[in-house]
């Protein structure tokens, strides 16, 4: 078992990996737990607290910087609050293996056009849907690592929030914030930059991760002790992450992401099979 100062000190390092990667700190941290021990239930309703400091910490960042589109967030928010309310209830009745399997195929969407985004220069959609021109889901941010203004433009707002209900639903039910998919609606079907993914992700994983925790906190599944210290790391940790996103190129971004992804899936398959 972890004492407090360590957890402290491992949550700090996966609040910055959850800022910089878009996926949020419990997305990491709670495959950890359940990797030391922890019942994959208990970590998970924690991770929606984490997911409540990571948001919190780094979103303030993005805003700050104006990378995070905060339009877009709250419309998207509509989508993905309700999703989780339904998922976090799905997660109090259903038994705990199940988790693992779902924790990993979940993730295993990250690799969705993975390939391409590597190669892909952010080019905003020639069109934009009138739904989406109407909630003006457009605007700009200064690339630090590029050393210009990058303009974008939303579109396919109808199918984003279908795609971020579905979002919700996984949030809820894995405590993960599923920042993965939700960065994967971003860009693919929304199609704004990756940075901007990145920071509206952080900014809306908060208010889901909000609507999740109601739900564990009635059902007696939070675990007080390691709340707190997972709070206040991840919180330092995504602040710093906030804080050097901008100056970082998309692609060493990218390659983060697949790297982290990669070893959470592997991770969670191998607890799911010793499970069974």
């Amino acid at each position: 078992m972890l004492d407090m100062t360590t957890l402290m000190l491992l949550s700090v390092a996966v609040g910055l990996l959850g800022s910089l990667t878009g996926l949020g700190g419990a997305s990491i941290l709670t495959p950890i737990l359940v990797f030391l021990g922890f019942p994959v239930k208990e970590a998970v309703a924690c991770g929606m607290i984490v997911i409540i400091a990571t948001s919190s910490g780094a979103a303030s960042s993005f805003v700050k910087e104006k990378i995070a589109n905060v339009r877009l967030a709250m419309y998207l928010e509509m989508f993905t609050i309700v999703g989780a309310i339904a998922g976090a209830t799905i997660t109090v009745i259903i038994a705990p293996v199940f988790l693992y399997f779902l924790f990993a195929a979940f993730l295993l969407t990250s690799f969705i056009g993975i390939r391409s985004s590597f190669k892909e220069q952010y080019k905003p959609p020639e069109k934009q849907d009138r739904f989406s021109k109407w909630l003006g889901l457009h605007g700009s941010y200064y690339d630090q690592a590029k050393g210009e203004v990058v303009e974008y433009r939303a579109t396919n707002s109808f199918l984003g929030g279908a795609g971020m209900f579905v979002a919700g639903i996984a949030a809820g039910m894995l405590g993960i914030g599923a920042g993965a998919f939700k960065v994967i609606v971003h860009e693919k079907v929304l199609k704004v930059p990756a940075k901007v993914s990145t920071a509206t992700s952080s900014f809306i994983i908060g208010m889901t991760a909000l609507a999740g925790a109601s739900v564990y906190l009635f059902s007696g599944l939070l675990n007080l002790t390691l709340m707190a210290p997972m709070a206040v790391g991840t919180t330092v940790g995504a602040i710093v992450g906030g804080r050097v996103l901008n100056r970082i190129h998309d692609r060493n971004l990218k390659i983060l992401f697949l790297v982290v992804v990669t070893l959470l899936i592997a991770q969670m398959l191998y607890k799911g099979v010793t499970a069974l």
